[in-house]
């Protein structure tokens, strides 16, 4: 297969950073790249967004009036990242005298080669092709006062951890001891985390299929293994035949806190894509209703739960083990709620995603101040509205993939408060991505908080 030239790469990131910018996930315009592509402008993509503040920065010192255009500075800001990759690496390593400074993601691309095609890239698009010469000026001045243009950006906080103002603010002031390790943790790329299918299976059987595949993994917890190379998902062997699933560490707790027993009546509220359904019926046989706004995201969890053997077709023998999903939204119970009362209660409700940036870069570039506050006040609607779902004596469990406190123990001790009957049992609480004594960051930022209706 012939080489895919930098410069295509180039513009067909640009385009997806400039629509991000403009309010788009990541993860929806990824699968519209071309197949061909895709691969190299998702590593591009992904390394630009986790350091796209210094390259920000460092095209306003660059250019002498605004952008001409939005595609032409997503391009201009991604080259700048990638040709400051290494001098910002050393800079960082100079200034925080010595400190361990992640470097196993730079692109590996020589300035010459990587100036010549991000010149050749702004042919691709007519928005683009007016301004090469403006493209090779702010690179080639780049070139000529590296120096000094980064230790003139070194002095803004949003270049030294590549995050809005806001964002740091906010860390500070609730973690004024950790929000700098946070910042960077959360610009390290995340370790591939898989869960093993005990029904497929034992975590031994699935650890020796690894080893005779030649790939390395380490054993987090009885059903979790992290691989400390990355590996394609379907490369995995098992995957087609549901031996595991991807999952962070973090997301993996849940069934821990929860207190569930076989022929229950459990629901997964705001469940898709159904990592959390699929764990919980890999342990019991449960009577689950999977709840969900979006349709089409509930076809994901069926598709998920096929593969693993977890549908209601791999366990027609069990009269306790059913599964039905529901359309709706999760606060409306008028238009889901049958009148039957539930056990158990899995609210992984919407949030900032704040805590799982080192996946999904994007976010610390798409989410707004207001937006914490917009995501905390829907929290409490559906939290409220399912609370009147639950039976007295079971357990609901309040789960975010968030580190903002407003959207944790804030919210936690507000629901403790507002819940009608409500005891708070003892959960894990808040779970900060930052590494350990060797270096390894095992999972991502979650919030869990546990209730007891009586």
């Amino acid at each position: 297969m012939s080489k895919i030239p930098l410069s295509e790469l180039l513009a067909e990131s640009a385009n997806v950073l400039q629509q991000v910018m403009a309010g788009q996930s990541l993860t929806s315009l990824l699968p519209m790249v071309d197949e061909r592509h895709r691969g190299g402008v998702q590593a591009l993509s992904f390394f630009a967004l986790r350091h796209w503040g210094r390259g920000l920065a460092l095209s306003e010192q660059l250019l002498s009036k605004k952008a001409p255009n939005p595609l032409f500075k997503s391009l201009l800001v991604l080259s700048l990242v990638l040709l400051s990759a290494e001098d910002f690496l050393a800079l960082e390593h100079d200034e925080t005298e010595g400190e361990d400074t992640a470097s196993a993601d730079i692109p590996s691309y020589d300035a010459f080669t990587l100036v010549n095609e991000a010149v050749k890239a702004t042919t691709h698009h007519k928005k683009t092709a007016a301004f090469r010469g403006l493209l090779n000026a702010c690179l080639r001045r780049y070139q000529r006062e590296s120096n000094e243009l980064l230790e003139q950006v070194w002095q803004q906080e949003e270049v030294r951890y590549s995050f809005p103002q806001w964002w740091i603010d906010a860390l500070r002031n609730a973690y004024p001891q950790q929000y700098k390790a946070l910042l960077k943790a959360a610009n390290r790329p995340a370790t591939l985390c898989l869960r093993v299918n005990r029904r497929r299976g034992s975590m031994a059987e699935f650890q020796q299929a690894l080893s005779e595949a030649g790939i390395n993994a380490v054993q987090l917890d009885e059903d979790a293994l992290a691989l400390p190379q990355a590996v394609p998902v379907p490369q995995i062997p098992g995957f087609a035949e549901g031996r595991f699933s991807v999952q962070d560490l973090a997301a993996q707790q849940a069934i821990k806190m929860l207190p569930l027993q076989n022929g229950q009546r459990v629901l997964d509220a705001c469940a898709a894509p159904g990592g959390k359904t699929s764990h919980m019926l890999e342990h019991y046989d449960l009577d689950m209703t999977i709840l969900d706004v979006d349709e089409r995201r509930l076809q994901r969890v069926y598709e998920n739960l096929d593969r693993l053997g977890l549908s209601k077709a791999h366990h027609e023998e069990h009269d306790g083990y059913q599964i039905r999903s529901l359309a709706a939204d999760a606060a409306d119970i008028a238009t889901w709620y049958d009148g039957q009362p539930f056990d158990a209660i899995m609210a992984d409700v919407p949030c900032t995603a704040a805590g799982i940036v080192r996946r999904h870069p994007d976010i610390k570039w798409l989410r707004r101040p207001e937006d914490v506050s917009k995501t905390s006040a829907l929290q409490r609607e559906i939290v409220q509205a399912l609370w009147t779902t639950l039976k007295p004596g079971g357990h609901l469990l309040y789960i975010t993939c968030s580190i903002f406190p407003e959207e944790g123990e804030l919210q936690a001790a507000y629901l403790a408060e507002h819940l009608p009957g409500a005891t708070r049992l003892p959960a894990l609480g808040q779970m900060l991505a930052l590494p350990d004594d060797s270096g390894m960051i095992k999972h991502d930022g979650f919030f869990y908080a546990l209730f007891q209706k009586h």
